[in-house]
């Protein structure tokens, strides 16, 4: 949506990020291409950690932690990735996945939808993980954003990042931009990782349907719901290509949703 799945509302909590401090230039952007697996991966450590701090994470014994841990319970890692989970007590519907398997849900998104549909979500944003098109996405935003002066980075010592450019990385995390065919890739990921775990795979088509309903009724006036659709595939197609697969696999869709 990140849902990022299809879902990549702005996020108030995060409206404080000064983008303009960001450092540019080409060199600086050239340097990223160099950076390795291991120091990428710090990169993305730091930045989450700063999201996670400057957001409000809800508590191991909250209502909404306790729900997503059950929906995620066995979910260890992806393709050798570790998974973690948490969830952002924020009024935007969204959720995304970082390349290091950190996985944040928006409470706003769990409020809409059912505990199968949050799990096709869930299974899209780790798509984008599994595939590696997170891990491509936030190469791209250091190499857009040039965030870092990252001449360190090349004797193989990450250098440190600063509160802002932690910021503009926290926000490249958040809004990852995917291509249509990367989009189309974890759709079809998240329909798998439903039917493989036992779950209707229907539901990955519903919860397009719920987002398809808000798109609608907000209209062309929401600016905020026009970025939310505007980098992912039409979401009527999205919805009929779900509804296809799981006719084809002689799936009934469930009654009353």
């Amino acid at each position: 949506m990140t849902m990022a799945v299809l879902m990549m509302a702005a996020m108030p909590a995060m409206a404080q990020f000064n983008l303009g401090k960001a450092v540019g230039g080409a060199m600086k952007a050239a340097q990223a291409v160099t950076l390795t697996d291991e120091q990428m991966a710090a990169y993305v450590k730091e930045s989450v950690k700063w999201m996670d701090e400057h957001n409000p994470v809800c508590k191991d014994d909250d209502p909404y932690t306790v729900r997503l841990k059950k929906l995620t319970e066995g979910l260890k890692d992806v393709d050798g990735i570790p998974l973690n989970f948490k969830v952002y007590y924020v009024i935007d519907v969204n959720a995304f996945a970082c390349p290091d398997g950190s996985v944040r849900v928006f409470s706003s998104l769990m409020d809409i939808m059912t505990d199968d549909e949050l799990r096709g979500v869930i299974g899209h944003e780790i798509g984008h993980v599994g595939l590696h098109h997170s891990k491509k996405a936030f190469r791209t935003a250091l190499m857009a954003s040039a965030a870092k002066d990252l001449a360190g980075a090349a004797s193989g010592k990450v250098a440190a990042l600063t509160d802002s450019q932690l910021g503009s990385l926290g926000e490249s995390l958040l809004n990852s931009q995917f291509s249509q065919k990367q989009e189309s890739e974890a759709d079809d990921y998240g329909y798998d990782f439903l039917k493989q775990n036992g779950y209707n795979p229907w539901a990955i088509s519903l919860a397009f349907e719920k987002l398809k309903k808000m798109e609608d009724e907000a209209g062309s006036a929401n600016s905020k719901m026009d970025k939310l659709f505007s980098s992912h595939p039409d979401t009527a197609k999205r919805i009929a290509k779900m509804a296809k697969r799981a006719e084809k696999d002689g799936i009934a869709r469930p009654e009353n949703k």
